[in-house]
């Protein structure tokens, strides 16, 4: 029997922890399965479609997760909602999901850290919006925070929760004004990545107001925000758990499989040490 084929699809793509962590995956389910990485430019991804459909499977990075859309057959209801899509599941059709929300989802779950009441998130891009979403579906009072020069696109993305989400309590601010006590931080800026690990989104002042912390940065797997959120006995996730959990949620998708935590947990450990060798 021929060996199924997955892949990644991107541009530019570089280095990718994708081959790494779907590999272990389909070592860990026994399902078998060769991966590979496709850096397709955004004038030739419908003319490169065919080669993508006679794929078993196949994830979808930047700068493809809205332009995949027209060329797929159908898509789920998260994927529908978001307007984006990151998993593709090839068969009789070409079906499309956005594995980002469950992943985020999974590793707060993972690590006990419950999503509920208040909520800021520091950053309105690509990645701030699932988070936005996802804790406004939860019913959280949601506060987008960010700097001056993008309180524009945070208002949008806030205008488009309340249209899309009924009773969406969602607000936003700029990072230097918030006041009071948050039950859960997420930065989703890049503030603190490799090779600037001296940075951090949030003041100290407002992290220690915070009871549980999550940093979607994982290079370094503890930034400077987590430790220091840590230090202050804030409950902290970093962003190598949801990168993890979001790929885990695509094999669910392909082949109807499921992983013990604690194999999962251990796929984190050793994705950070494997993302360190790639990034430094």
């Amino acid at each position: 029997m021929n060996e199924r084929k997955f892949a990644v699809i991107g541009h530019p793509i570089g280095h990718t922890m994708s081959p790494f962590i779907h590999k272990r995956l389909f070592e860990l389910s026994g399902m078998g399965g060769d991966y590979s990485v496709y850096d397709i430019a955004p004038e030739e991804l419908a003319s490169k479609y065919s080669e993508l459909r006679a794929l078993d499977g196949y994830n979808i990075t930047i700068p493809h997760k809205q332009a995949i859309i027209p060329l797929i057959d159908k898509l789920d209801n998260k994927a529908q909602l978001y307007g984006s899509v990151n998993t593709v599941k090839n068969g009789e059709i070409a079906e499309g999901y956005t594995t980002d929300p469950d992943g985020f989802l999974m590793a707060l779950k993972a690590a006990k850290i419950p999503l509920e009441k208040s909520v800021v998130i520091l950053g309105c891009g690509g990645v701030a919006r699932t988070f936005a979403y996802e804790a406004a579906l939860a019913g959280c009072n949601t506060v987008i925070a960010v700097r001056p020069d993008d309180l524009p696109v945070a208002a949008s993305l806030a205008g488009e929760l309340k249209t899309k989400i009924y009773k969406a309590y969602v607000s936003t601010s700029l990072i230097s004004r918030l006041k009071g006590d948050f039950d859960l931080l997420i930065n989703a800026t890049p503030l603190g990545m490799y090779p600037n690990v001296d940075n951090m989104a949030p003041t100290p002042e407002l992290l220690a107001r915070c009871a549980n912390v999550f940093d979607a940065v994982y290079n370094p797997l503890e930034t400077k925000l987590i430790k220091m959120a840590r230090a202050n006995g804030s409950k902290t996730l970093g962003g190598m758990s949801m990168l993890v959990w979001q790929a885990v949620r695509s094999h669910e998708i392909w082949d109807n499989v499921s992983y013990k935590e604690d194999d999962i947990a251990q796929l984190v450990e050793d994705s950070a040490k494997e993302v360190t060798k790639l990034f430094s």
